[in-house]
This record gives C-alpha cells, sequence and structure tokens, in this order.
C-alpha cells in the first residue's frame, strides 16, 4: 500500500499555509525578474530509513531531493541544495550541512519551520543561518566526522533496530580500539571502498584524523571516525573488517596487511547501512 512521503504531509497544496511559513511577498520578486541572492547554510538531520540516500536519484525519495522539493515550495523559486556528504541509502545524518541560493530577505525561523512542517519528522532542519557568498557545504568542508553504532547484545532492540547494527556474538572490545591505529593517517583506502563504476583511476588515498571505539553502556559499541574525506563506504566497510576482528575471526594485526593490500578482497564485509550516522561537518 502506498504511503505519503513525510515531506508531503502538508494537507494543503499551497506550502505558504504551513504553520510559520515564509509569506511569499517577503522572499520572492515575480518569476524570471532579477533577485538579489544570499548564500543560505543549513545543518540538517535525518533518518535514513524511507529514502534512497542524499543525492537525488530520479524516481526515487532522496533527502536532497525532498529538501529541493520544499524550499522550492517555500520560496517560490527553483533551490539547488549542495550537501557536505552523499550518504548512502539507508544512512542517517545529525549533521549534515547543506547550502543553497535563497532570495535576499528571506526570514530564516520562518524558513526553518516552514520546511520542518513539510519534511519533518523524517528530515529536521536543525539551524540555518546566512553565510559567505562563496560557502559551499561540500567543497569548503575542511573534515567529516561519522559515527557508526553496534549493538552488542544477546537479544536486538526494538528501540534501535533503526539506527544500530545488532551483532550478538560478543565483541572485544580492547581489540576493536587495536584496530583503529592502523586506519588512522594518510592511506590508500582501496582495500575498504568501493571505486565508482568506470573509473579505475581515481584515488582512494584519505587522510584519517582520528578513529576510536567506545563502550556506552548497555551493550552499544560505539564507532567515531573523522577523516578530510571519505571514499564510498570506506567507512562500513571498515566497521565490518573491526567486527569481524572483535569476534576472533581476525586479529588486530591483521589489519595493515589488509590495508596495504588494495584488495577489497581482503577486508572484511561491508556492515549494514542503517548503523552509520554523519554526525558533524567542520569548516
Amino acid at each position: 500500500m502506498a504511503t505519503t512521503p513525510p515531506w508531503r504531509a502538508s494537507s494543503s497544496s499551497d506550502p505558504t499555509d504551513v504553520t510559520g511559513s515564509v509569506p511569499a511577498d517577503s522572499v520572492t520578486a515575480p518569476f524570471g525578474a532579477p533577485s538579489p541572492r544570499v548564500r543560505v547554510r543549513m545543518t540538517v538531520a535525518y533518518d535514513g530509513t524511507g529514502f534512497h540516500g542524499f543525492a537525488t536519484n530520479e524516481g526515487v525519495a532522496t533527502v536532497q531531493g525532498a529538501l529541493q522539493d520544499a524550499l522550492g515550495k517555500v520560496l517560490r523559486v527553483p533551490v539547488a541544495v549542495t550537501g557536505a556528504g552523499r550518504t548512502d541509502a539507508g544512512v542517517h545524518a545529525w549533521g549534515q550541512v547543506v547550502s543553497f541560493d535563497a532570495p535576499e530577505g528571506v526570514d530564516l525561523a520562518r524558513l526553518e519551520r516552514s520546511v520542518n512542517g513539510l519534511c519533518g519528522p523524517a528530515i529536521v532542519v536543525r539551524a540555518a543561518a546566512l553565510a559567505a557568498p562563496d560557502f559551499d557545504a561540500r567543497f569548503s568542508a575542511r573534515w567529516r566526522r561519522y559515527r557508526y553504532t553496534v549493538l552488542n547484545t544477546p537479544a536486538p532492540s526494538p528501540f534501535l533496530t533503526r539506527t544500530a547494527w545488532h551483532v550478538a556474538t560478543p565483541l572485544d572490545l580492547d581489540e576493536l580500539r587495536l584496530a583503529c591505529d592502523p586506519v588512522i593517517g594518510e592511506h590508500d583506502f582501496s582495500s575498504f571502498c568501493r571505486r565508482p563504476k568506470g573509473d579505475t583511476e581515481a584515488s582512494m588515498v584519505r587522510r584519517v584524523l582520528s578513529a576510536e571505539w567506545r563502550d556506552v553502556g548497555d551493550g552499544v559499541l560505539r564507532f567515531e571516525i573523522t577523516a578530510t574525506a571519505f571514499c564510498h563506504q570506506m567507512v562500513r566497510s571498515i566497521v565490518g573488517t573491526h567486527v569481524e576482528i572483535g569476534s576472533g575471526r581476525r586479529t588486530a594485526g591483521e589489519l595493515l596487511g589488509v590495508l596495504r593490500s588494495r584488495r577489497r578482497a581482503a577486508a572484511g564485509p561491508v556492515a549494514p547501512p542503517h548503523g552509520l550516522c554523519l554526525w558533524e561537518v567542520g569548516y
């Protein structure tokens, strides 16, 4: 049975009917007329369960598509959104940053409420502010931080099923922590990355600034990794290999060899997407 996408939950076809929305004449000029623009930066959180990733993809629901649709309805002009990270299908975000141009004079507080009224609770704007004209959510970023959550208990939890990978086999936290050291620094991460289709020359060299496993209680283990940039499925591949190490199927001492091999087949499986969250982006 088809369900109504969360960003189309309003009972009215007119986005200005959303409570607290932006009056059209306060933010737009007549369509097609020259209009001064300002650069806007938003921090966005979303539950990626119902989306086919962040980036727009014809025919399927995406976070970027939903935001552009909502912003276009409220501002009454086409809006192109740039994101700091292209999260995969099922991956969540707490600190995704997006940038776009809006008509001069936009009321950001009302814009935030309007977008949340159209997109929430699946997508929520946590903060909105004006940015420098040359600010770009993707290219201005200096680092990105991801969190991966593992529920390491005999039985799963219905309250964490959308945001944590349930691993019933006991994991050795000391081994998980030892497995972090080899990935820190600048390396070729070909063993842990999915190479772009048709691009055999793409560089898989990335610089990891920090990596750490923590026990946050009640069987919840959290992996946090910060890098200047990530390649496709890099974090999930590292986590999948770490879980093999933590469960005793590999040793932490093997990880450096896996990294140096530059062969995807040498690493462990890709961890499920629902445990991953884009936590923060630094500028």
